[in-house]
């Protein structure tokens, strides 16, 4: 049918475009964000394009949920402006026969986002904690990359060390393996404010009573006292000088986070975590569904007012959607409300409105009035 396949391809068409200008933004936020947890110390530099493969899988499902709603949004609204509209209601064309062409196009996009939010999120957020994990659990040395400036875990130490190649042990373990290095430099910030920089001509790890240390040869210290204080610089020499390291702890078997959870896990669970879990991610493909039918209903407005309304309420509508699902999330999780009553007023009542919305778009409720009384009163 001509009417459902102009709909169908002119959707397409803006379906594509506004998923490419999401993944473009997202890719860059995430980038920004992995690239500040690795200079604070917190993710492996060497993993940083498999951490961000990871986050955006995780945020693909809101990406395409957005994508599709300005997709539907951006097709009907140039249909209005551009009078063709009028073109399908005068041919008997009412509002409510665009839901078919649009639910028809959007229903593999829903499975999508139903796939991603159930399996494949949880399984990406279950990655990068174990990345994160194994990573935290290394020792400040063994982070260090020869050659290469390295933050500590907690972000107060910054080392280099030009290591000489492993003269022991299993050579193809890489830094971990490496016992000895030259050329040593540390600049340390302490909880009071004061810095010291420390650097050698060589160091070595000593473990004594289980605590590691750094043992440095042939260097110099210098102490900066901190801002509120008038004594000066303080530089030292030394032949030996021993810096306490931190080692890397046991591994934990779970990360804890709920997020990261499969959907089969939380539902054997039952707590009113799980709950808030669950009720998260089914609202995440009902907001999909809800915003469609949105869309289709705030999409016809008067093309003299222009795009400019419907593009504002488009930002704000998914933004307060979203985070009324974040606020249900955890009234849930605190047992302040129930899933099911906070699903069935949430979505229930956004999918209520929409539909009403539009059946409002197609016949305004005074036009009704107005026929009903003279038929009335023939009566």
């Amino acid at each position: 049918m001509l009417f459902e396949s102009t709909i169908r391809r002119e959707l397409a068409r803006g379906f594509g475009a506004a998923l490419v200008v999401m993944l473009t933004v997202v890719v860059t936020m995430l980038t920004v964000r992995t690239l500040g947890q690795a200079s604070r110390g917190e993710v492996d530099p060497q993993a940083l394009a498999l951490f961000l493969t990871y986050g955006m899988l995780g945020q693909l499902g809101p990406v395409l949920t957005v994508a599709l709603f300005v997709a539907v949004v951006g097709t009907l609204s140039r249909m209005y402006r551009d009078s063709e509209m009028v073109i399908w209601h005068m041919s008997g064309v009412g509002l409510v026969r665009f839901l078919v062409p649009v639910v028809r196009f959007a229903w593999p996009v829903w499975l999508a986002v139903g796939v991603l939010t159930a399996l494949v999120a949880p399984w990406a957020q279950q990655q990068r904690d174990e990345l994160r994990s194994r990573y935290e659990q290394r020792g400040d040395l063994d982070r260090v990359a020869p050659g290469q400036f390295q933050e500590s875990s907690g972000g107060r130490r910054v080392f280099f060390i030009d290591r000489d190649p492993p003269t022991g042990g299993d050579a193809g373990t890489g830094a971990s393996a490496v016992r000895e290095g030259r050329n040593v430099f540390i600049a340390s910030t302490e909880p009071d404010g004061s810095e010291t920089i420390v650097s050698a001509r060589s160091g070595r790890i000593v473990v004594e009573d289980g605590v590691t240390y750094l043992v440095l040869r042939d260097g110099q210290r210098l102490w900066q006292p901190p801002a509120h204080q008038t004594d000066g610089l303080q530089i030292s020499e030394f032949e030996s000088y021993w810096v306490r390291v931190r080692t890397g702890g046991a591994a934990s078997g779970d990360s804890g986070r709920r997020s990261a959870q499969p959907t089969l896990a939380l539902i054997r669970d039952g707590s009113a975590g799980s709950r808030g879990e669950l009720a998260w991610r089914a609202g995440l493909l009902l907001s999909a569904i809800n915003l469609v039918l949105l869309a289709v209903a705030v999409a016809a407005a008067n093309p003299r007012v222009g795009k400019s309304g419907n593009l504002l309420f488009m930002l704000l509508a998914f933004v307060t959607y979203y985070n009324l699902l974040g606020v249900g999330k955890d009234w849930i999780a605190r047992e302040r409300v129930g899933a099911l009553a906070f699903m069935a007023v949430l979505h229930g009542g956004v999918a209520l409105g929409a539909l009403l919305w539009m059946a409002h778009r197609e016949q305004p409720w005074w036009l009704r009035l107005r026929r009903a009384r003279p038929a009335e009163a023939a009566a």
